[in-house]
């Protein structure tokens, strides 16, 4: 088969996926090579901030769907009381956070192949999320996580950060 003969690729979501994003879901885009193009590898709309639950969770599913993952850095800005470390199947992931109030949450598998998963606010409209799930996902997309969230109104900027749209109006940290 010649590279005119294979099919194109989809760019949009399968029918009936948009419909059944849930808090709780995590959406990966397929390629999890290094020639994934797009700011965003996926994104997460966990059900709570339930620090003990929602990352635990997340990191267990990547797995399954990954292989072994040896970091995650979730935006401490969004999280209080982040461990240094989840045990996962067994398995240590390190924990590596800073304040940064970006909306995403880092994903590294192996020592070097890291995914960029946007974070959807837990008490984010459903429409809105799907919407920012589905932009996050896109292959073209290039609006950095911050961005999908103010254009969905999935959220008032990253998660964690109340009032504002944005950075314009935020205080650092």
């Amino acid at each position: 088969m010649t590279s005119s003969d294979t099919p194109p690729v989809p760019r949009r979501l399968p029918s009936g996926v948009h419909e059944a994003v849930r808090p709780g879901c995590a959406l990966l885009r397929p390629e999890t090579t290094e020639s994934r193009k797009g700011v965003l590898d996926g994104a997460w709309w966990p059900r709570s901030r339930d620090i003990g639950t929602e990352p635990p969770a997340l990191l267990s599913a990547l797995v399954a769907h990954l292989g072994p993952v040896s970091r995650a850095g979730p935006d401490a800005a969004a999280w209080e009381g982040l461990p240094t470390r989840v045990v996962v199947d067994d398995h240590v992931v390190r924990v590596d956070s800073f304040p940064v109030g970006d909306g995403t949450v880092l994903i590294t598998r192996g020592d070097r192949d890291i995914f960029s998963l946007l974070v959807v606010p837990p008490d984010a409209a459903p429409d809105a999320a799907r919407s920012a799930m589905a932009q996050a996902v896109r292959v073209e997309n290039v609006s950095d996580a911050e961005q999908i969230l103010i254009d969905t109104g999935s959220g008032r900027g990253p998660v964690g950060r109340r009032g504002g749209a944005g950075r314009r109006g935020a205080r650092p940290a």
